[in-house]
């Protein structure tokens, strides 16, 4: 994929990830697991990711298949959307797919379910998760392939001072900002990496990468990229 052998770049960061000093509580794939809607890469992402003994929530991205994703990674420790408790803290798993598009939008339901678990949570921090970017990147092409109504989403998170963070996939590239008072946070591919700021269509020169993220009681967040030397 343009230049780049993903399953090598994916081994790789696995095998980063369990020889390093700290290991994940949980793994958030934000979409785009695999590129040619196969079992068989379902079941190369099954084999990889499972090793790290760590629960692995699955979002579908615009190349995914869905039917196949939900069937291959809906079973523990795999989970396709959905949420989870961890100590004081809410992750949701968004699905922001329309099917045959590249662009995304978070549908009714899944904006009335987001809105139903912090209300059903108040007394959790609550991080939610995504493939489509909510809020521009400054990138015009890629923006024009984000979600289409970020907006009702940022609207609807302004009611709740208990939903800290939106997280995405999707841009190929790393991003962190705070906006009236809500960390909105893009992680980098295990693959190649998009230009930042580009008019149109353009691989950047950074390496593979992954993102750590440290959710602590009283709401903070710590995070880092970490890319492949």
């Amino acid at each position: 994929m343009r230049g780049v052998n993903t399953y090598d770049t994916l081994c790789s960061i696995m095998e980063r990830v369990k020889n390093g000093a700290r290991r994940p509580d949980a793994v958030i794939a934000t979409g785009d697991l695999v590129q040619d809607e196969t079992c068989q890469g379902y079941e190369i992402f099954h084999e990889l990711t499972g090793q790290l003994n760590a629960p692995i929530h699955c979002i579908p991205g615009n190349h995914d298949s869905q039917r196949i994703m939900k069937d291959m990674l809906g079973a523990d420790p795999f989970q396709y959307c959905g949420h989870e408790i961890y100590g004081d803290w809410c992750l949701i798993m968004l699905n922001s797919v329309i099917r045959l598009e590249d662009s995304g939008r978070l549908g009714d339901e899944e904006l009335e379910r987001l809105e139903t678990l912090l209300q059903e949570h108040p007394e959790k921090h609550a991080m939610a998760c995504m493939h489509h970017q909510p809020y521009p990147m400054g990138s015009r092409w890629l923006d024009g392939v984000g979600m289409h109504n970020g907006d009702a989403l940022l609207q609807l998170a302004a009611k709740y001072d208990n939903l800290r963070c939106l997280t995405w996939g999707h841009v190929h590239q790393e991003s962190d900002r705070t906006l009236d008072g809500l960390r909105m946070i893009s992680t980098p591919s295990t693959g190649s990496q998009f230009m930042p700021n580009a008019d149109d269509f353009a691989v950047d020169n950074k390496p593979p990468g992954y993102r750590w993220l440290e959710l602590f009681p009283d709401g903070s967040i710590e995070t880092e990229v970490i890319w492949l030397d």
